[in-house]
C-alpha cells in the first residue's frame, strides 16, 4: 500500500469564523486537487509563536509545511518566534496570506514586523492575496521577486447546493456586518446601521426585495437585534452551503472581508464596506475600486447610491467577475505547480 504524503497545514484555527473556515477548506481542497492522495496534519497559527517540542517534531515528520491563507500577519498572532521557525527542517510554503490592520488599530511593532520578514525569508515559496500584502512584506525586508500575488484561496471554495428559504420576491439582497472582532464598530455604529437600513428600505419598497443576513460569526447575533430591517432572513449554514446561497443573490453588501470574497467567488456583485485597509485592497485587486465604500462616506448616503448602481449593472459585474476569477485561477495554478515541482525535488 502506497504511503500518503503528509503535508503540515499551519492556519487560523477559529472555527466560529466562517471566513477562516472557508480559507482552510479551500487551501486543503486545492492541495488535494494538485498533490493527489495526501494526509493533511493541522496546526494552529499560534504554532509559530509558542510551539512545544512535541509539536515541532510532529511537524517535521511531514514532507512540507503550508502556512495560510488568511490574515496571519496580524498583531494578534505576532510576533512569531525565530527560535521555533529555525527548528522547522522541512520546506515552508506560504499560501495566499494577507496583512491585517483594522481602522483605528495600532501599527505593528518593529519586533512583530521583523518576525514576519524572518518567516518569509525562510520560506521556499511565498504567495499573498493582494498587492497591499506584497508591499507590506517588501517594505519589511522580503525580496519582491520572491512574492507571488495570487488572490484569496477562499474564492475557489467548492459550493454545496442547498435549499434557500422560499419567498415570493424575485430580487434577493444579502447583508453582513463585522461585529465579531473589529473593536472600532462602536465608533461608527449609528452610521453603519442607518446606511444598511436605508439601503434595505429602498430595495424592499422599490423592488419588493427579500433581504438575507449572512452570519459569519456568532458575535454578530448581538448587533442583529439593533438592525432595523423587517422580514430579514438569517442565513447560518455550513460555509460551502452559504457560498452557494451567495450565488443566488442579486447583490451582496458586506463588511466581513470574506462575505465579499465568497460572494465574488460565487459570481455575485458585492459592495465592501471597509473596516480594514484589506477591504479596500480586495476591491482594488479585482480591478473594481468602486465596489468599496469607506466608513466616512456612510453619512453621505454613498452606500445606497452605490448599491443602486451595482444592482442596475449586476449582469455586467457578473461577467467582469467571471473574467477576473479566471485570471486569479491562473495565478493559483501557477503557484500550485511550483508546489508540485518543490515536492518532486525532495
Amino acid at each position: 500500500m502506497k504511503i500518503k504524503l503528509k503535508i503540515a497545514h499551519i492556519h487560523v484555527w477559529d472555527k466560529n469564523n466562517k471566513g477562516d473556515v472557508a480559507i482552510v477548506l479551500a487551501v486543503q481542497e486545492l492541495l488535494k486537487k494538485y498533490l493527489g492522495a495526501i494526509e493533511i496534519v493541522d496546526f494552529p497559527v499560534e504554532f509559530l509563536k509558542c510551539a512545544r517540542e512535541h509539536d515541532i517534531k510532529r511537524l517535521n515528520s511531514c514532507a512540507l509545511a503550508v502556512i495560510g491563507g488568511g490574515g496571519i500577519y496580524y498583531h494578534y498572532f505576532l510576533p512569531y518566534c525565530g527560535a521555533i521557525i529555525k527548528k522547522i527542517k522541512i520546506p515552508l510554503v506560504i499560501f495566499g496570506v494577507g496583512y491585517i490592520r483594522e481602522i483605528g488599530a495600532r501599527a505593528l511593532t518593529r519586533q512583530e514586523r521583523e518576525s514576519v520578514a524572518f518567516l518569509n525569508n525562510q520560506a521556499a515559496l511565498i504567495s499573498v492575496r493582494d498587492n497591499y500584502s506584497k508591499q507590506f512584506l517588501a517594505a519589511n525586508g522580503v525580496r519582491k521577486s520572491n512574492i507571488s500575488v495570487i488572490g484569496d484561496p477562499a474564492i475557489f471554495l467548492t459550493e454545496r447546493k442547498c435549499e434557500v428559504q422560499k419567498q415570493n420576491s424575485k430580487v434577493k439582497i444579502g447583508l453582513n456586518l463585522n461585529y465579531a472582532g473589529w473593536l472600532g464598530f462602536g465608533q461608527h455604529k449609528s452610521e453603519i446601521l442607518s446606511a444598511y437600513a436605508q439601503a434595505a428600505d429602498y430595495f424592499q419598497k422599490n423592488h419588493d426585495a427579500q433581504l438575507y443576513y449572512f452570519l459569519h460569526h456568532p458575535g454578530e447575533k448581538v448587533i442583529l437585534k439593533e438592525l432595523p430591517i423587517k422580514n430579514l432572513i438569517i442565513i447560518d449554514v455550513a460555509i460551502r452551503e452559504q457560498k452557494y446561497i451567495y450565488s443566488q443573490l442579486d447583490i451582496m453588501i458586506g463588511m466581513m472581508l470574506h462575505s465579499c470574497v465568497l460572494a465574488f467567488g460565487a459570481g455575485t456583485p458585492e459592495i465592501n464596506v471597509a473596516y480594514d485597509i484589506r477591504n479596500k485592497n480586495f476591491a482594488r485587486f479585482i480591478g473594481l475600486p468602486e465596489l468599496f465604500v469607506a466608513l466616512d462616506e456612510l453619512k453621505e448616503g454613498i452606500l445606497l447610491e452605490r448599491a443602486k448602481k451595482v444592482f442596475q449593472a449586476r449582469e455586467r459585474y457578473r461577467q467582469q467577475f467571471s473574467l477576473k476569477k479566471n485570471k486569479i485561477w491562473q495565478k493559483h495554478e501557477q503557484f500550485l505547480q511550483k508546489i508540485q515541482k518543490l515536492i518532486s525535488s525532495l
